[in-house]
């Protein structure tokens, strides 16, 4: 069954940019561990969804529409509007490469997660950034 506009309207409004629930299993999964981290620090560029900031670690999660994943193949999905959705993703991920190198010209590191990544195994995310955190803390 199609949905219609005003169902449309109403999920797009609903997408959060902060505390997604990716974002949360992998906070709580850290939280387990002993990470303590900063969330969306605002004086960082891009706004990181996680920050180390003794290691310099900026972590974000990437919604796959948002973000572009496997972007040849999904921009084809689109059915109504591509005129304005694949431009605006198209400058989303220019945002996210421009955001990750000027991270790293500061010397942060940087790790980027799909969202679907974490859902699938977030205790491999977890890993991930614990091996980081600790090979750059210690």
């Amino acid at each position: 069954m199609a949905k219609t506009k005003e169902q449309i309207a109403r999920n797009m409004r609903s997408n959060k940019s902060k505390d997604t629930k990716p974002e949360l299993i992998l906070r709580k999964e850290l939280w387990h561990r002993g990470l303590r981290y900063r969330k969306n620090v605002k004086t960082l560029e891009g706004k990181p969804d996680i920050v180390f900031l003794r290691a310099q670690i900026a972590v974000f999660v990437d919604g796959r529409m948002w973000h572009g994943y496997d972007w040849e193949h999904q921009k084809t999905d689109f059915k109504s509007h591509q005129d304005f959705w694949i431009p605006k993703i198209e400058r989303n991920m220019e945002r996210d490469y421009f955001v990750t190198q000027e991270l790293i010209e500061q010397g942060w590191l940087v790790l980027r997660f799909w969202d679907f990544e974490i859902k699938k195994d977030v205790k491999a995310c977890a890993n991930k950034i614990e091996q980081a955190y600790r090979n750059r803390c210690l």
